[in-house]
């Protein structure tokens, strides 16, 4: 299977971690040699409640008994779909109550800015410097690591970045911005988070020049910060929130929501703004329907700040330099890339999964599933400290 791996599917990296995966439960992922691997990135965020949670399996169960695809989003009732986007707007801001379904976070973030210049009639859009909000083409002309960028030119045109954080670059943003889109924690760049009410900076210049706001959440958002989405903890409401990721309980979906008025122009002028065929998958939002039900009913997401707490206690050694972000989207940053990746991969050896930030070359990702227990949580650490005592 290894030689077929390499042989027939495409690659993104010369050297991948090439697991041979058997099956996955809970905290834990097993290959086919039968070891566990304790699971402290969750599929890159998107193992909300772990794999193969139980309400989300029974739920993908049920619904794949009833009916799979059988048309194209936005023209059948489906109630997966329907429960959902009602769901979220239960739980999101009153002006965001309308929800458009897609099947990953960069089709959302696609979504949000062709939604931004449809309603603002503007053209120029911003984004920051280090941000990552996907790969399509779309997505590539919002992010800022130029390095990564240069192959693809030219990329979507009046594009522009400002500095996370940066007050004075505030007022890049004028009457011709159509949006500002800016991740609500920087991810790639290292679990940046905003820093002296930055973001109510941004809304506040954006309310002066009429331009619109666009959160990516699509890490941060489910719970993995302590709140259903991450912006609920700086006092600010986007016009525009992308989600993904942890949204499907394991499962591909995206999604962008916004008010019903700025959301139905994408239904005229042209008709059909914007379609998706397996956007809304009954299956999918069935699971999305599922972990979005067993956040909101249980205290999963409240307890994600304690378990933050026993990490940071845990966590600590000479050669930890810092432990960044919130929740559970941590980030331990140590002295080099170099260390960093020695790290990873010996502790792969022991038995705990740990992964790369993209653009922070010194950082190791901890992104563990919310329902991860705290004897869980301290058996990693344990591996993390003896891999880093061992560490010349």
């Amino acid at each position: 299977m290894t030689e077929d791996f390499f042989k027939y599917q495409a690659q993104t990296t010369p050297h991948p971690l090439a697991l041979k995966i058997s099956y996955a439960k809970g905290s834990y992922i097993y290959d086919t040699s039968g070891n566990k691997h304790l699971d402290f990135v969750a599929g890159v965020s998107a193992c909300t409640l772990g794999h193969c949670h139980p309400r989300v399996v029974s739920a993908i169960k049920n619904q794949a008994e009833k009916y799979l695809h059988v048309m194209v989003y936005g023209e059948y009732i489906q109630e997966p779909a329907v429960e959902l986007s009602k769901l979220l707007a239960k739980n999101l801001p009153k002006n965001l109550n309308t929800t458009y379904l897609v099947n990953s976070g960069t089709e959302a973030i696609e979504g949000a800015l062709k939604l931004a210049r449809r309603a603002t009639g503007r053209t120029q859009l911003l984004y920051a410097n280090n941000a990552y909000h996907g790969n399509t083409m779309g997505s590539m002309s919002v992010m800022g690591y130029e390095e990564r960028k240069n192959a693809f030119k030219p990329l979507v045109p009046d594009c522009f970045p400002v500095t996370f954080n940066n007050e004075a670059d505030l007022q890049k943003i004028t009457s011709e911005t159509a949006a500002i889109i800016l991740e609500t924690i920087q991810g790639g760049a290292g679990f940046i988070q905003p820093e002296n009410d930055y973001l109510k900076k941004v809304r506040e210049r954006c309310d002066e020049t009429g331009t619109l706001l666009i959160l990516d959440e699509i890490q941060p958002g489910f719970g993995r910060t302590g709140k259903l989405f991450a912006f609920e903890h700086f006092g600010i409401v986007p016009d525009i929130v992308v989600m993904g990721k942890g949204m499907g309980g394991g499962l591909p979906i995206g999604a962008f929501t916004a008010s019903h008025e700025v959301m139905a122009l994408l239904q005229e002028n042209p008709k059909l703004g914007h379609i998706t065929t397996f956007g809304g998958n009954p299956v999918i939002a069935a699971a999305a329907l599922a972990t979005l039900q067993e956040l909101t009913e249980t205290d999963i997401i409240q307890q994600t700040l304690q378990k933050e707490k026993l990490f940071r206690k845990l966590l600590k050694h000479p050669m930890i330099k810092e432990v960044r972000g919130r929740g559970l989207m941590l980030a331990a940053m140590l002295e080099t890339p170099e260390i960093a990746s020695e790290v990873i991969l010996a502790c792969k050896d022991q038995g705990l999964i740990l992964f790369w930030l993209l653009f922070e070359g010194r950082a190791i990702r901890i992104t563990p599933p919310l329902t991860i227990s705290n004897d869980e949580i301290a058996e990693g650490c344990k591996i993390v400290q003896n891999v880093l005592n061992r560490v010349k």
